[in-house]
């Protein structure tokens, strides 16, 4: 038997009460027997046919009401939780977006600065051409035209890799492959692109290999970082 919940009580569908004698008669206060087709009902329960027939309308009225009372409650809570789970993923990919485009930016504005920053370094160097010429140089002239050629932040690599290519000796030759000078340049008239006396002349060679660690890899840092990996430039 079918029973639909009203206000806390259940109703039991008229449909469903037509074996006879399935239901006791209350008007008269008499005791019935119970017969064994009838099926028993609950204390707090009201049979629909026990509600007068004008009033049964209102109570089907009301239980319908309450269930989509209950239904559009739910339907609110599920709809509410979809627009806040919506609205947190729009704010993380906001978020990331925004992270993305902040980095960007600081990327930028770094390699602006270290551009100007190389620039002023290398307006500030002197050139090969400005140094007095002589017979002979020691290591440390030649590392001393070098420091003034070559920029502040950028020098230790750069002396780095004339340590392991040379020990700065500028008239150095590698006796199976013919490379020579500072830079160990092969061929040894590379040098000639930035001087004719490039083989008497430290400061011509140094010109050289900086521009070509300039033009090659960026700076002599980048240089250094690339023979740190491979031992050759």
């Amino acid at each position: 038997m079918s029973r639909i919940s009203v206000r806390g009580f259940a109703v039991a569908s008229a449909t469903a009460v037509t074996a006879v004698g399935s239901v006791v008669g209350v008007a008269s206060g008499s005791v019935a027997q119970n017969n064994n087709d009838a099926e028993p009902t609950a204390a707090d329960t009201t049979l629909l046919a026990d509600i007068p027939a004008g009033q049964q309308a209102q109570v089907q009225t009301a239980s319908l009401t309450q269930q989509a009372d209950a239904q559009a409650i739910a339907a609110d809570a599920s709809a509410k939780k979809d627009a806040e789970e919506a609205a947190r993923r729009a704010a993380a990919e906001t978020a990331i977006a925004k992270k993305a485009e902040a980095d960007k930016a600081a990327k930028e504005a770094k390699e602006r600065i270290e551009a100007k920053s190389t620039a002023a370094s290398r307006s500030e160097t002197r050139d090969s051409s400005s140094f007095p010429t002589r017979d002979s140089y020691s290591v440390a002239q030649i590392q001393a035209m070098a420091r003034q050629m070559v920029a502040g932040g950028q020098f230790q690599c750069f002396s780095n890799i004339v340590d392991h290519e040379s020990s700065w000796n500028y008239q150095a030759v590698n006796a199976s492959s013919g490379a020579y000078g500072l830079f160990q340049a092969l061929p040894a008239g590379k040098y000639a692109s930035a001087g004719a006396d490039w083989r008497t002349n430290p400061a011509t060679q140094i010109k050289w290999g900086l521009n070509y660690m300039n033009e090659r890899y960026g700076s002599p840092c980048q240089a250094w970082s690339f023979w740190s990996a491979n031992h050759w430039y």
